[in-house]
């Protein structure tokens, strides 16, 4: 009977631990700056930088967008076309676009240049949600101006 009562006992004080640290821990996850990204709803690798940014912080809200309707989007928002990759997130008044890595994007937030927002064009192998930084190819994250002038705010090296 004792067993029981044990059982019971930390059953129930494992349940209560787990409801009470849960809010905590999604208010953790989401205390940081708001980022709403634009995406086809479709792509593991737009999820993948998504709950990295998460895992970091950052509040993030989804909307799917398809085809020309996400390049008009990317346009509209000042984002080059030769600066174009799979997502496009908006944080602070600053654009994002591609597999930007947060310690750039909280750089950014940061310094508050006069600026577009980041970009980091393709999809670069080992960028933030395309595969191991272990094995990650040579890139730089560009900066880009008001006038569609980039210039790199940060170069990543081969692993």
């Amino acid at each position: 009977m004792t067993h029981e009562t044990i059982s019971r006992r930390a059953i129930l004080v494992g349940t209560t631990a787990l409801v009470a640290t849960s809010p905590l821990r999604m208010l953790a996850q989401g205390a940081g700056p708001a980022v709403r990204v634009m995406k086809d709803p479709n792509c593991g690798c737009c999820s993948a930088w998504i709950e990295i940014l998460e895992n970091d912080g950052f509040a993030i809200t989804t909307e799917h967008s398809l085809g020309t309707i996400l390049m008009r989007y990317k346009l509209d928002n000042g984002i080059p076309q030769e600066m174009v990759s799979c997502h496009t997130g908006r944080v602070d008044g600053y654009m994002i676009e591609g597999h930007v890595p947060v310690a750039d994007i909280r750089r950014l937030l940061e310094e508050r240049p006069d600026a577009i927002g980041l970009a980091v064009p393709g999809m670069p192998y080992g960028s933030p949600g395309m595969g191991p930084e272990s094995e990650r190819e040579a890139y730089d994250v560009f900066l880009i101006r008001g006038d569609g002038s980039t210039e790199i705010f940060t170069s990543y090296a081969a692993a």
